[in-house]
């Protein structure tokens, strides 16, 4: 389980930083976009609206603690820290990306929430740990016993202490109070006693220490090679960020062949003023923004004269989709929902159901209205 969470929170860090498109507000699956898409479905909605201005910052924080957190339960440092940041981002991812999965169990961010809970209660345990290791040198620095846990019933503690009472359910070791799992002197060995508390305490106090040192090495050591992946990527993929042609009505004034007016408006016989149809070549598409409801849109001329228009808002997460020329299909970005560029129907999920579809028309002047 930490090999899987490590290895999947990791990754997911390093996608978003090596994704220079990730950080350009002009792409349909930026964070930027991805924000303004949790609004419209996210009981949090309120509390996202204000985030808006800060999308990229906050991307890049969600980013590098993916990063920390997937490096952390990896390497078994500091691990429920680590859990405890993978359980509140995934909780927070559920609350504005999965919220509304159906059936629930289809959204993974839940899953994942429960899944960081062992972490959180009991550590990374004392195999294959960093934090185990740290603990291990502390207490042989101090000539004490490691603490290594090894498993054993409660019964069979009872069974050989010599210091309980089968008679009364009482312990010698406790000064005769009832004989407790959680305090056991056995089970806990030199944790138990108070005597030996201050002893404890200096070991705990050279643990953190050590602990301390290596995930400030670790932590110096993900954000250089988390920055040097935001370089390679920026690199390799920006000269693609080529966002959707548009938008067509951006404001202003738009006219072609004689008829003036300022895009949104009703133009009599014709309908909602979008903006030139010259915009968007043929095989290729625009964004605009849908007059009545402030959505986005998105129009795709697939053959000359033929122009389709489709509300953009994914209706699984409401993400932004995009025209994928090269398949000729529309996509969302963010969960891989693809829908056929005739009709806007889904051919893949976790879509719902398809597209809502708009009723687009050329005017003898130019122009592309919206009935």
């Amino acid at each position: 389980m930490r090999l899987f969470l490590g290895v999947t929170f990791l990754f997911a860090g390093l996608q978003k930083l090596s994704n220079p498109t990730f950080f350009n507000n002009k792409a349909p699956n930026s964070m930027h976009a991805q924000l303004l898409g949790s609004i419209r479905t996210s009981p949090i909605h309120a509390l996202l609206s204000h985030l808006v201005g800060i999308a990229n910052p906050l991307g890049m924080v969600i980013a590098f603690g993916e990063v920390a957190i997937g490096v952390g339960v990896l390497i078994g440092l500091w691990t429920r820290v680590a859990a405890i940041g993978g359980a509140l981002l995934s909780f927070n991812l559920f609350l504005t990306v999965s919220f509304h999965s159906s059936p629930y169990f289809t959204g993974a961010d839940i899953v994942f929430f429960f899944a960081w809970i062992p972490f959180v209660v009991a550590g990374a345990g004392t195999r294959l740990s960093l934090d185990a290791w740290i603990a291990n040198r502390a207490a042989k620095k101090e000539g004490v016993t490691s603490p290594e846990l090894v498993p054993i019933a409660f019964t069979a503690v009872q069974k050989l202490c010599g210091k309980y009472s089968t008679t009364t359910n009482t312990c010698a070791a406790r000064a005769g109070l009832a004989c407790d799992a959680g305090v056991c002197p056995v089970l806990m060995g030199d944790h138990a006693p108070i005597a030996t508390r201050v002893a404890i305490d200096h070991i705990d106090r050279r643990a953190l220490v050590l602990g301390g040192t290596a995930a400030a090495i670790v932590g110096t050591t993900a954000v250089i090679f988390g920055a040097a992946t935001a370089d390679v990527g920026k690199l390799i993929g920006g000269a693609k960020l080529n966002p959707t042609t548009g938008p067509l009505n951006a404001g202003g004034t738009t006219g072609t062949t004689g008829t003036t007016g300022t895009t949104g408006t009703t133009v009599a016989g014709e309908g909602t003023l979008i903006g030139a149809a010259s915009k968007v070549p043929v095989g290729q598409s625009a964004a605009f923004t849908i007059p009545t409801s402030g959505d986005p849109g998105i129009i795709v001329q697939p053959s000359a004269g033929t122009f389709l228009g489709y509300d953009a808002v994914c209706p699984h997460m409401g993400c932004t989709v995009a025209f994928m020329a090269s398949n000729d299909i529309i996509a969302c970005p963010c969960h891989g929902s693809e829908f056929k560029v005739s009709t806007g129907d889904v051919i893949s999920g976790p879509a719902p159901h398809g597209l809502t579809k708009l009723t687009i028309v050329e005017g003898s002047d130019g122009n592309l209205y919206l009935k």
